[in-house]
This record gives C-alpha cells, sequence and structure tokens, in this order.
C-alpha cells in the first residue's frame, strides 16, 4: 500500500529534555490513524515536526513522499491542517473564507470559485455563503474549519484535538465527514482527547513520556489490554507516566 507517513527513530531534544524519543511507524494512505497521548507525552511536538514546523533533532519521516528536515515547504503544500480553535476569519463570510483559504493552498485561480461552489453545496451552506463567520453555530464553524483544510485535496489532513468543546451528536457528524474525506484517498491523523473517537480510528498509537507504548487497531489493542474500551486501555498505558503537561 501507498504509505503517506514513514517515521524512523524520530527525536526531538529540548537542551537535555527529549520530548519526543526515537518514534518510528507508517500510516497507509487513506487510513484514519489516532495519535494520543496525555498532555505532556510528547504528541504535539511530534505532529509539529511530522507539519514541517519543527526540525527534529535526529531521525528522520517523510510526510506525503517528502523529508521534514529537507522540504518542508514540499510537506506544507501537500498537507491540510485544523486545530481545535479552527483558525477561521471571523470578520470574513463563510465564501470569504473558503477563497482565502484556497488562496493560501495554491488552489489554481480557474478552481477557486467552482470549489468554492461546491464546497458551499456539499456543506448546505448556500444560504450562509455571504454570513459572517462569527455569528455561525460552533459545529457549522468546524465543518467549516475542516473543509477549508482540504480544500486543496491534500494527501493527508492533520486534525489536533478538532472536536474539543463540541456536543456528542455534532461530533459524530463530524467524525462522518471524515469517513468521506478518506473514501477519497485523503489520509487523516487525529489527535483526541475522546477515548470514544479512538474507536472510530483504523489503527491508534498512543504516546507515554515521549515514546510510543502501543500501537494497534483499538479491537486488537482492546484484546491485548483485557480492556472493555479505549479509555481502559489508555489509563493502563497512562498511570506510570511521569511527566507534567507539554
Amino acid at each position: 500500500m501507498d504509505k503517506v507517513i514513514v517515521a524512523e527513530q524520530l527525536t526531538k531534544q529540548f537542551g537535555h529534555f527529549t520530548a519526543v524519543d526515537h518514534i518510528s511507524f507508517e500510516v497507509e494512505r487513506g487510513e484514519i490513524f489516532g495519535f494520543l497521548g496525555a498532555n505532556g507525552a510528547g504528541k504535539t511536538t511530534a505532529m509539529r515536526m511530522l507539519c514541517g514546523l519543527s526540525l527534529p533533532t535526529s531521525g528522520k519521516a517523510r510526510v506525503a513522499g517528502f523529508d521534514i528536515a529537507t522540504q518542508t515547504e514540499l510537506v506544507k503544500q501537500n498537507i491540510g491542517y485544523m486545530s481545535q480553535k479552527f483558525a477561521l476569519y471571523d470578520e470574513l463570510t463563510v465564501a470569504e473564507n473558503i477563497r482565502l483559504y484556497a488562496g493560501i493552498y495554491d488552489v489554481p485561480k480557474n478552481d477557486i470559485q467552482i470549489r468554492t461552489h461546491e464546497l458551499l453545496q456539499r456543506l448546505g451552506f448556500e444560504s450562509e455563503r455571504n454570513t459572517f463567520v462569527h455569528s455561525l453555530p460552533l459545529g457549522w464553524k468546524q465543518k467549516l474549519a475542516f473543509s477549508v483544510a482540504i480544500i486543496h485535496q491534500p494527501r493527508i489532513v492533520f486534525l489536533d484535538e478538532p472536536t474539543g468543546g463540541v456536543d456528542p451528536v455534532t461530533r459524530r457528524q463530524f467524525w462522518e465527514m471524515i469517513y468521506e474525506a478518506t473514501d477519497r484517498g485523503i489520509t487523516a491523523f487525529v489527535t483526541t482527547h475522546y477515548m470514544d473517537e479512538a474507536e472510530y480510528c483504523n489503527r491508534v498509537s498512543v504516546m507515554v513520556d515521549g515514546k510510543i507504548a502501543a500501537m494497534d487497531s483499538p479491537a486488537q489493542l482492546r484484546k491485548d489490554f483485557n480492556a472493555k474500551t479505549m479509555d481502559d486501555v489508555f489509563h493502563q498505558l497512562a498511570r506510570n507516566a511521569s511527566r507534567k503537561a507539554e
């Protein structure tokens, strides 16, 4: 299969502190890969390296076929990113946000209008195209933020706790959007604090103190740890963590 992330002994040190400690893993095209860990586990630092925002101290990784240390701009061009804060511009309208992000992601000018129209239709936002984002409900903002993060049809989208603060029904609707994206071949790399969401992933990695403590499908992890839920698995792994929040 097509591997869109390959990390080998990836390490990040800050002085004498090793935030990410020789982690190795691969992620396949179209996979939903959950990247879990308590605050301080190193997952945020690892994600920043994979997004080309921070250089590794040692080890290596390729994201969308590009080296994260020597081809950072190419990495950024081939990924999408969405955080819990959504990063939308409140004082712009829905359509203006879409066009802005299409431009940021270098969507060809001739395609921007077409993709804007298609996206508004898909979201059912046609009547809201001229609505300022600050007046949208939180769940609508979330759907819009995800959609603009993949408007350039990246190979991978990094989702950093994207469902924080929204209700369970909206969270489920958001995951349906993730499924639709992966059906189109986009890989989803997801961090989340909601252990029920780990069950939606094809595979899950759990980081503890900068290392990958376990990695497999949710079903296999539950079996390996004799656990009923991923929350039980997580607590078994994290209970001995020595770090505080990043």
